[in-house]
């Protein structure tokens, strides 16, 4: 691995977390900005073989960026690697936090205030959720939701550039309302898409012809164009786990709740995906909505 240096050419640009989505805009990021500094639960070899620097700490990682792109799953795993002696604390100086996991708008906002209090104004938080699955990160095509000030935010969206498009949506919190009104698209799409991919399978219809017809009208999507291969030939290997709209419904129901709207689709849906976690398909990919229809 590459090891830390002390000198002028030390990566500004740290990435937390190379998950599914982490490690594909941790490449992008790296051909783009010529280097970054990288920290995972394990070694990422390919990446530091391309260019990329290791820190063996998330206090390493702080200490050698200006700005830290965090692609963990939600807070808590962030609060985690905040803390501790070998904790991004220990080590940030004036840093930017850039947080994409899908997230409460809330705990945000509340984490914001405590690092800035802790820090005495050192630590600036943005949040930057991003839409667009494994394939747009690896194509740098993901629509990024950004929440913080102005001047933040454009940091950030020069920073980040690289994996898609970037759009300053408004106040710290903007980012993850925007991902949570995606989520509840997503979610009502890809529960839409099952049934109805079973529905025409029972009834003895050319799933490819039909999903290649009905994407050229009001059915078509960029969900079904990149789950349209999926749905046909019943393959819900993991990718995009449907677990995670469990937690990420949940945030939606949250801000409905906190915004006074009763929202009619929203419950139904938590139960769908609620009900595929309880079948032991959490891990599969979002298209196992049309195992979950196949087995009811």
């Amino acid at each position: 691995m590459s090891s830390l240096l002390n000198d002028e050419t030390l990566p500004r640009l740290g990435i937390l977390g190379l998950g599914a989505m982490g490690e594909p805009m941790a490449q992008r990021l790296l051909a783009a900005h010529g280097s970054v500094v990288v920290h995972a639960r394990s070694p990422r070899p390919t990446l530091v073989a391309a260019g990329a620097t290791w820190a063996a700490t998330p206090r390493e990682l702080a200490a050698t960026s200006d700005a830290v792109l965090v692609m963990l799953p939600d807070l808590p795993e962030l609060r985690a690697a905040l803390d501790g002696p070998d904790g991004l604390l220990a080590g940030a100086g004036d840093l930017l936090l850039m947080i994409g996991s899908t997230s409460s708008p809330v705990g945000v906002r509340d984490l914001a205030i405590e690092l800035a209090q802790a820090t005495d104004g050192r630590v600036h938080v943005v949040d930057c959720p991003v839409s667009g699955g494994v394939d747009g990160a690896t194509d740098g095509t993901l629509s990024i939701m950004l929440g913080g000030t102005d001047a933040d935010a454009a940091r950030a969206a020069a920073l980040l550039a690289p994996c898609g498009t970037p759009v300053h949506l408004g106040p710290l919190g903007a980012g993850e309302v925007a991902k949570a009104c995606n989520q509840l698209v997503v979610a009502a799409t890809i529960t839409a898409l099952g049934e109805a991919t079973e529905l025409a399978a029972r009834s003895g219809l050319d799933l490819e012809a039909l999903w290649t017809l009905l994407a050229g009208g009001y059915a078509g999507s960029r969900l079904l164009e990149t789950r349209k291969s999926r749905l046909v030939a019943g393959d819900d290997s993991p990718s995009g786990a449907a677990k995670y709209m469990v937690k990420d419904l949940g945030f939606a129901a949250d801000i409905a709740d906190a915004t006074g709207i009763h929202a009619a689709l929203l419950p139904a849906l938590r139960c769908i995906f609620d009900e595929i976690v309880t079948a032991g398909l959490g891990d599969r990919d979002i298209s196992v909505t049309r195992r979950l229809t196949a087995q009811r």
